[in-house]
């Protein structure tokens, strides 16, 4: 038999615009509250109930290295929907949980079985290649009661860009059988010669089973209750399969494994509960999105589209956990090096030292069907990769990492030279070499993002602002290591640049019309005189004059941007302003704590506080307390929550890590690692908290409790345990 199709649509991109990686939407992810879960290359959108249903448009499914192995899981009682009783994943996002009943169910016109006699509970994790599931029924009849407990599945084996709408011109070919009486396997034969395997496994043995589904009748006694546990096996060429036996087992392995991953890591409370379950989730969804690879772990950018690694997004998603989490940066730096182009590469916009920007294993990128096998189309990752390694040395002194990667790190900077400023005006600029890649190659990357002051596209090749800040601190960052191991003339050299480009930057990118950077640079070196959020990155940075810094600051935290929730990406007043779109109005989490931590730079501590009681505020209206990849820029409106963006990621590693970097932000807290310091800069505290706790804070061989106490506008620090001769330091 042939596998089953995935639906078939077709991307057409907003204006007409040449963007075949556009995702349609069809209808509002958010509006549905999908549960999400992953472990390790494979993660679930279930719905409320934990089914997989299919619908166009949808993400629902089980997926393995970009592939979706399951495209529909349903429950039903005597072929009806259950109802809901409630749905949730545990905060430690380990299992989700189902409870649901049965509806009222007519037999031969009369009433047989009544709504709410039949209680199921489905609980269900991911671990290392597999969805475990058990379900515990429960009758509360008064007599004995006999029901059909019914599993129907379909898999499609969609590439996650078919998933996405695009439309292949030939696919493989699917099989399925039940080699045992309790065990279905569905098969697809690849067009990359790739056998792809789903097996479904039940205990106990179904009473009636077949390729499409398995029923359970069962006769419960008042009270009684059963188990059944379901496995479904994801595998590549005969991997190895798990069992359905194993459920306890695996669970308890995927909790020690959360286990060791937060004993690694500091971690927060804080007087006001809803912030400290802020927090938890934001050290929960990253404990999810992480995945343990060779070189160490790896944050993947988010569920659904972007469960996979993405350079950028593992780049700033370790710098907002350095604090807290430095092993993050190191596995992320590694892994990134590992996979550091060598060669020119039109096809995938590669080039020599330059860093990742996506990597995908699915069928059509290992074919070619989309250039994301190993894509080097982003401009910003290779400069960020070099500010990172500098962060992570300032965290943690660990040389020795950094050694290892001066070859990687010199690279990078060779390629920031060589091809990044192609044309030797002394900014780095991109554009598309393989005709199949992304236009726009910064982080605001959709087709539209970047634009003169009349909304006229910007041709390239472009120059962004914030790159030429991130470009900056690469060589501030590269100096000090280069001195560090040894080559001081290098340095001198590299913080000689660094100073001629600020200087350029100023007298290029300043317009005092805007009162702010412009945006870009075009083909011809016209600006893109636009006021967009990504000059708040040139504080990040710190190429930004103190003056000009100050301009910004004022601008971003005024009525055009600041929507009440958070700094909008482009200010109203734009041409191509939008509070419903992906880049041109919309309001993205990430993009705010870069920017509080380049208020926090300067010293502008009352914007960061404000800035970050907004997008608190704006988690109180959001499910599970997460925050999403983006959502609209609609102004704020009393008694009224933010206004969702119909298919934004959730969790996103980027997004999810936000609080833990506002939180830094607000402390003003750095590391030195030459003094076994950690110190507290001007540190303040939002209104909305009181007290705050780190737990087992590292500096060196050394950690520390410490508590931080709001009075007024002041904060008091108070270290609770000790353990090494580490130091804290607090300036008022």
């Amino acid at each position: 038999m042939k596998s089953e199709p995935p639906p078939a649509s077709k991307p057409v991109p907003p204006d007409g615009a040449d963007d075949k990686f556009y995702i349609p939407a069809t209808e509002a992810v958010l509006e549905r509250r999908p549960r999400a879960l992953k472990n390790g290359d494979m993660f679930g959108v279930f719905d409320h109930h934990g089914d997989i249903v299919r619908t166009a448009g949808a993400p629902d499914g089980l997926y393995y290295k970009d592939t979706r192995y399951l495209s529909e899981v349903r429950i039903l009682i005597d072929d009806r929907k259950p109802l809901l009783l409630s749905s949730t994943v545990r905060s430690n996002n380990t299992l989700l949980i189902a409870n649901l009943t049965n509806p009222d169910i007519f037999a031969d016109g009369k009433l047989g079985l009544p709504r709410d006699t039949i209680h199921v509970v489905r609980s269900k994790f991911l671990w290392e290649g597999a969805c475990y599931e058990r379900i515990r029924v429960q009758s509360f009849h008064s007599d004995e009661k006999t029901i059909a407990l019914k599993f129907n599945f379909a898999a499609d084996f969609a590439d996650i860009f078919e998933v996405r709408g695009h439309v292949r011109a030939a696919r493989g070919r699917g099989t399925s059988s039940c080699p045992v009486d309790n065990v279905v396997v569905l098969s697809y034969a690849g067009l990359d010669n790739v056998q792809r395997r789903t097996t479904i496994s039940f205990e106990p043995k179904p009473d009636h089973i077949d390729t499409r589904s398995a029923t359970f009748d069962l006769s419960l006694q008042p009270q009684e209750q059963v188990s059944l546990f379901v496995t479904i096996a994801c595998d590549e060429d005969g991997e190895t399969i798990a069992t359905s036996r194993q459920f306890f087992v695996c669970l308890r392995e995927a909790r020690r494994a959360l286990c060791r991953c937060s004993e690694r890591m500091a971690s927060v409370e804080t007087s006001n509960p809803f912030f400290t379950e802020l927090l938890c989730r934001s050290i929960a969804d990253y404990q999810m999105l992480v995945t343990d690879t060779e070189h160490g772990p790896y944050p993947y950018a988010g569920i659904p589209w972007f469960s996979t690694v993405f350079g950028r997004d593992g780049i700033i998603t370790a710098m907002q956990l350095l604090w807290i989490d430095p092993d993050t940066a190191r596995g992320v730096l590694r892994f990134l090096a590992a996979h550091q182009a060598r060669t020119v590469d039109p096809a995938n916009d590669a080039e020599p030292g330059k860093i990742l920007h996506e990597m995908r294993q699915g069928e059509m990128a290992t074919l070619g069907e989309v250039p994301f096998g190993h894509y080097y189309g982003s401009v910003d990752a290779t400069p960020l990769f070099v500010v990172l390694a500098g962060m992570y040395y300032e965290r943690t002194g660990d040389l020795e990492t950094i050694a290892n990667l001066w070859p990687n790190i010199e690279a990078a900077l060779d390629w920031i030279d060589r091809y990044g400023d192609r044309d030797g005006d002394g900014f780095v600029e991109y554009e598309r070499q393989g005709a199949d890649g992304l236009g726009n190659q910064g982080w605001k990357d959709s087709h539209d993002s970047i634009f003169h002051a009349d909304g006229r596209l910007a041709t390239g090749p472009i120059a962004l602002c914030e790159v030429q800040g991130y470009v900056y601190a690469a060589k501030i960052n590269a100096a000090v290591l280069a001195r560090e191991i040894g080559f001081a003339a290098m340095a001198s050299t590299l913080e000689h640049e660094a100073a001629m480009l600020q200087e350029h930057f100023e007298a290029v990118f300043w317009s005092e019309e805007l009162s702010c950077y412009v945006l870009a640079l075009d083909g011809d070196k016209k600006p893109c005189a636009v006021r967009a959020s990504n000059a708040g990155h040139a504080l990040f940075a710190g190429i930004a004059s103190p003056e000009h810094a100050a301009k910004v600051a004022d601008l971003l935290m005024g009525h055009g941007f600041l929507t009440g929730w958070g700094i909008r990406t482009i200010a109203e007043s734009e041409a191509r302003y939008n509070p419903m779109s992906y880049h041109n109005g919309s309001v993205w989490p990430h993009d705010n704590a870069l920017i509080a931590l380049g208020l926090a730079r300067y010293g502008f501590t009352d914007h960061v506080q404000k800035l970050f009681a907004g997008l608190f505020d704006a988690t109180l209206h959001m499910d599970l307390r997460r925050l999403p990849e983006l959502f609209c820029g609609f102004r704020r409106v009393p008694a009224t929550g933010p206004t969702f963006y119909p298919v934004a990621c959730s969790p996103q590693a980027w997004a999810g890590a936000v609080p833990l970097a506002l939180l830094q932000a607000c402390l003003g807290l750095k590391f030195d690692h030459r003094t076994s310091e950690i110190r507290f800069d001007r540190p303040r505290l939002p209104d909305f908290v009181g007290e705050v706790l780190i737990r087992s804070l590292q500096i060196g061989d050394s950690r520390m409790d410490i508590l931080l106490r709001r009075h007024q506008t002041d904060v008091a620090l108070n270290v609770l345990k000790r353990e090494g001769d580490g130091q804290v330091k607090i300036t008022l």
